[in-house]
C-alpha cells in the first residue's frame, strides 16, 4: 500500500517538476518493465525504417550531402568554405522546419598549407606527392635540401640518433591500425627534431595508398624545435626504404609554403526537436562539420553530421513528438581534436545530468552492424534491448565503447555515449585524402546508417526514464 502511495506521489511530483521517475526511487522500473516499455516501439521503429530505406526520405541523405559537398568542397577550420558551409547548414536547417536552430560561437585553429612539393634529387629525380600535417611550420623560402635518414619506428631513430642529425627523418612505419600508428603523424616531428633533423615526411596513415598522401593534425612540444613536417605516400616511403636498405644514398629538396594564423571565429551549428514532457533533457546527436582541405569531406565527416540532421527530419516527417529534446550539433574544429565540442561542453556543463546521451557518427557511413556504447551495465542491457528493434534490417550488435573525439568530454563525466559501428574496411583508403569525396558514399549504406541513428535516438529521448548512470 505504501509503495502504491509513493508511486503516486513521486507521478505527481514529476508532473508538476517536469521530472521524470528515474533512479533512486524506492520503486524503480524493473528490468522487465523497461524491456516490455522498449518492445512498445515497434511500431514506430518499423516506420522510420520504412521511410528511411524505402519510402519517400530514401537516399535522402545522400542527395543533400552530395549538394552540400559539391557546393563547397573541403572545409578546413578558418576556411572560408568552412564559413559558407556553416551557413549553408544554418538555412538548410530553418527549412526543415526544425526548431531553435541557431549558431553558437567558437574560436578554432587557422591554418593554411599553402604552396608545397617535394622532389627527390638523387639517386634520381621523382617527384615526391606530399601534403603539409596541420599545424606545421614552412621551410625557408629556399626550401630545405638534405640527405634522407630512413627509419621504420621511433626507437630505430633513437638508435640511430647520432646519423638524423641535419638530414631529412623519412618514416617507414608498418600501419598496424589507425589509434596505434597515428603517433607517428602527431609526434614525428618531434621526435626527428630532438635529434637534430632538418625536417620530417611520415608515411601516410592509411592502410592503402594509390601514390596518394593523407594528411591531419600535427603537435609540436616547448623546448623543441618546430621543423617542417608532411605526408608521403605509402609507396614513396617503402621505395625510399628500399633504397636506403641498400645502401645508396638519397638527397630530397623540399618546399612548404604552410603558415599559421591567429584563431578565427566559427560555430558549432545547433537545431532541435523540442521535447513534449521533459524538454530540459537532451539527447544529441552529432557529426563535425569542418573536414580537411583536401578532397570534399564527404566521409569525413560529411556523412555523420548528414545522417544526424537526416534523424531530426524522419521524426519531424512522420509527425512523433519526443519526450526529451532531440538536439543536433555539427561541430566545428574536430579534426584539430574537437575545438568547437570542448568549447560547447564548457559552455553546456552545468546541466550535465540534463544530458540523456551523447552520439556521434565519425566513423563513415558505409554498411552499419551496431553501436559502439560506454554506459554503464544496466545502460548497455537497455541499449541491447533497443538495438532489437533493428532487427528488420539486421542491425543489432551493441560494441564496447563508443568512440568520438567530440563527445569524449561527456563520457568522461559519466553521460552515457554511442557511435555508429559500420564496415570500415575501406574507411582509411580514403581518410584525409583528396580520396574523401562523394563518390565513396554509397546512398543504401546511409539509408540504413539513418535509420539505425533515428531508431535509437527516438526511442531514447521518448523512454519515461533516461538511461541509468
Amino acid at each position: 500500500m505504501k509503495c502504491v502511495f509513493l508511486i503516486f506521489f513521486m507521478n505527481l511530483l514529476s508532473l508538476y517538476a517536469g521530472k521524470s521517475l528515474r533512479r533512486g526511487g524506492s520503486c524503480p522500473k524493473t528490468y522487465e518493465d523497461i524491456k516490455n516499455e522498449i518492445a512498445g516501439y515497434t511500431d514506430i521503429a518499423k516506420a522510420i525504417i520504412d521511410l528511411a530505406v524505402h519510402g519517400k526520405a530514401q537516399n535522402r541523405s545522400y542527395e543533400r550531402l552530395a549538394v552540400f559537398a559539391d557546393a563547397i568542397g573541403p572545409r578546413l577550420s578558418g576556411m572560408k568554405n568552412l564559413d559558407a558551409a556553416i551557413k549553408y547548414m544554418f538555412s538548410a536547417l530553418r527549412e526543415d522546419g526544425l526548431e531553435n536552430v541557431h549558431l553558437e560561437p567558437v574560436k578554432v585553429p587557422h591554418w593554411e598549407r599553402g604552396e608545397e612539393f617535394a622532389m627527390m634529387l638523387e639517386p634520381r629525380n621523382h617527384s615526391i606527392a606530399i601534403l603539409g600535417l596541420g599545424n606545421s611550420v614552412g621551410t625557408p623560402p629556399e626550401g630545405i635540401t638534405a640527405e634522407v635518414i630512413v627509419v621504420a619506428s621511433f626507437d630505430e631513430l633513437h638508435k640511430r640518433a647520432q646519423e638524423a642529425k641535419g638530414k631529412i627523418v623519412v618514416y617507414n612505419e608498418p600501419f598496424i591500425s589507425y589509434g596505434e600508428t597515428v603517433r607517428y603523424r602527431s609526434q614525428g616531428a618531434v621526435e626527428a627534431a630532438k635529434v637534430g633533423a632538418v625536417a620530417s615526411l611520415i608515411r601516410s596513415i592509411a592502410s592503402f595508398s594509390i601514390h596518394s598522401p593523407h594528411t591531419g593534425w600535427q603537435y609540436y612540444q616547448p623546448g623543441v624545435p618546430r621543423i617542417p613536417t608532411a605526408c608521403i605516400s605509402v609507396e614513396d616511403a617503402e621505395m625510399m626504404s628500399r633504397m636506403s636498405l641498400r645502401g645508396i644514398k638519397i638527397i630530397v629538396h623540399l618546399k612548404m609554403g604552410a603558415k599559421t594564423y591567429p584563431d578565427a571565429p566559427s560555430f558549432n551549428t545547433v537545431a532541435e526537436i523540442v521535447g513534449s514532457k521533459y524538454p530540459e533533457q537532451i539527447v544529441l546527436v552529432s557529426g563535425h562539420l569542418d573536414s580537411w582541405d583536401v578532397g570534399q569531406g564527404a566521409m569525413d565527416d560529411g556523412g555523420g553530421a548528414f545522417i544526424s540532421w537526416e534523424a531530426l527530419s524522419l521524426i519531424k516527417d512522420l509527425g512523433l513528438h519526443p519526450k526529451r529534446t532531440l538536439r543536433l550539433v555539427l561541430w566545428t574544429g574536430e579534426e584539430q581534436g574537437g575545438i568547437g565540442a570542448e568549447q560547447y561542453y564548457q559552455l553546456h556543463k552545468e546541466n550535465i545530468s540534463n544530458f540523456d546521451i551523447v552520439m556521434e557518427s565519425d566513423e563513415g557511413t558505409f554498411q552499419p552492424s551496431g553501436l559502439g556504447f560506454t554506459g554503464s551495465a544496466k545502460a548497455r542491457e537497455i541499449m541491447k534491448e533497443i538495438m532489437t528493434l533493428l532487427q528488420p534490417i539486421n542491425v543489432t550488435d551493441v560494441y564496447d565503447n563508443a568512440d568520438g573525439t567530440d563527445i569524449d568530454y561527456w563520457m568522461r563525466d559519466g553521460v552515457p555515449g554511442a557511435s555508429l559501428r559500420d564496415d570500415i574496411s575501406k574507411y582509411f583508403w580514403f581518410h584525409h585524402s583528396q580520396g574523401d569525396t562523394m563518390t565513396v558514399q554509397d546512398p543504401n549504406q546511409m539509408n540504413l546508417c539513418a535509420a539505425v541513428w533515428t531508431v535509437v535516438s527516438y526511442v531514447i529521448a521518448d523512454m519515461e526514464e533516461m538511461l541509468p548512470r
